[in-house]
């Protein structure tokens, strides 16, 4: 989806496939038919923006055979939908199984991130709009805080400074303009936005520049304002931004609200859960860590790393952090000029979700998606930008 921002200047607006396992590239082209081209006939609009999450094998697949790149492009057109924007961050698996830790491997210390993302970049500027040129992918923050140490810090610093210099060999190929975002997460090496600063003025490149995923912010109990205001002085580029809401819950030391959280700790993702106390943030790796004992202080608000659906708030006593994602994109797009012009919803824990709250089967989950994206349109209006044909 596509909206004219006051200024004149396009925003982007797309949902990620992330929610849909498919680790190949016939399970991509399945999710077309799938999922995305429904999402698309129910918001009945004739083009829809989707964030392609491509893993390991798929993106090798569309890298190596042109034909095959060539192919996608024509099912994406063929179908309504068009890609400026890839998720990078998950390598393989994220749509099977357990995932937790496993989605931080490989990190930027490993030269195989270096080349998936090096590949993704290839792909992306192959399948980007005839009239767009520019293009975005987010990508882990560096690495999960643990076995991280000065060399490995170094050799993650060295790998995207490398990057940088093959996307700008990349633009003076193709034309097109990739740029890479860390997309700071509780627990890793840059876990906030303040995080992310250090690092990408120490790589000093436009081409490297920060994803602002709004549940991240919220689960870290950032100030929206604060860190957008403390990258803009930095100079640090909001390359894309992911339209999430964590899971919230006021009053966790009540028994009732404890019962609420125990029905989102789940055996697939990781939900890292933070408090805001006087002596600074407290966390766990995951919600039932926080929920065992007094691990965790529960005098003051809990947040957890749950993307909860942006239109369907958690029953009480839980809500959603939605009211930071509307403050977030107020400063994003709301302003003179946009700070970014890729915005991308990314709920991808539908079947992570308590039994009763899960979609059965493909409608609802296609209606779900339509409802969450019906939503995000609504803000970006709302805040006096036009959406596009």
């Amino acid at each position: 989806m596509r909206f004219r921002h006051p200024d004149g200047s396009t925003v982007h607006l797309a949902y990620c496939t992330n929610v849909h396992p498919a680790e190949t590239l016939d399970g991509v082209l399945a999710q077309l038919r799938d999922h995305c081209e429904p999402v698309r006939r129910r918001l009945g609009r004739d083009r829809l923006g989707i964030g392609l999450w491509l893993a390991k094998d798929a993106a090798h697949a569309l890298v190596t055979d042109p034909a095959a790149l060539r192919g996608l492009r024509c099912e994406l057109e063929r179908r309504g939908l068009e890609v400026v924007t890839l998720n990078g961050f998950p390598y393989q698996g994220f749509g099977t199984g357990e995932v937790k830790y496993r989605v931080y491997t490989p990190d930027w210390a490993d030269p195989e991130r270096l080349e998936h993302t090096a590949a993704l970049a290839r792909v992306l500027a192959g399948l980007l709009p005839d009239d767009v040129t520019d293009g975005s992918i987010s990508t882990l923050p560096l690495a999960w805080r643990t076995a991280y140490d000065e060399q490995r810090a170094q050799t993650a610093h060295t790998a995207l400074h490398t990057l940088a210099e093959r996307l700008e060999a990349l633009q003076e190929l193709t034309g097109r303009s990739i740029r890479v975002a860390l997309e700071p997460e509780p627990g890793c090496v840059v876990e906030t936005t303040r995080d992310a600063i250090a690092p990408l003025t120490a790589i000093g490149h436009d081409r490297v520049g920060i994803c602002v995923d709004t549940c991240h912010l919220a689960t870290s109990f950032e100030d929206p304002h604060t860190a957008l205001d403390d990258l803009t002085r930095a100079g640090v580029p909001v390359v894309k931004s992911q339209l999430s809401a964590a899971l919230h819950a006021e009053q966790p030391h009540l028994p009732e609200v404890r019962e609420a959280l125990a029905g989102f700790a789940e055996p697939r993702f990781l939900h890292q859960t933070r408090t805001s106390t006087a002596a600074g943030l407290r966390g766990t790796d995951d919600l039932d860590e926080a929920l065992t004992g007094d691990t965790l202080p529960d005098a003051a608000p809990w947040r957890a790393h749950f993307h909860v659906p942006l239109h369907a708030a958690p029953t009480a006593p839980l809500t959603s952090t939605l009211p930071v994602l509307k403050s977030v994109l107020t400063r994003l797009v709301g302003g003179p000029h946009p700070l970014t012009h890729h915005l991308e919803v990314e709920t991808y824990t539908w079947q992570a979700l308590p039994p009763g709250l899960r979609p059965r089967g493909r409608t609802q989950l296609a209606d779900g998606i339509a409802a969450e994206l019906t939503l995000a349109r609504d803000l970006l209006t709302d805040l006096g930008l036009k959406e596009l044909p």
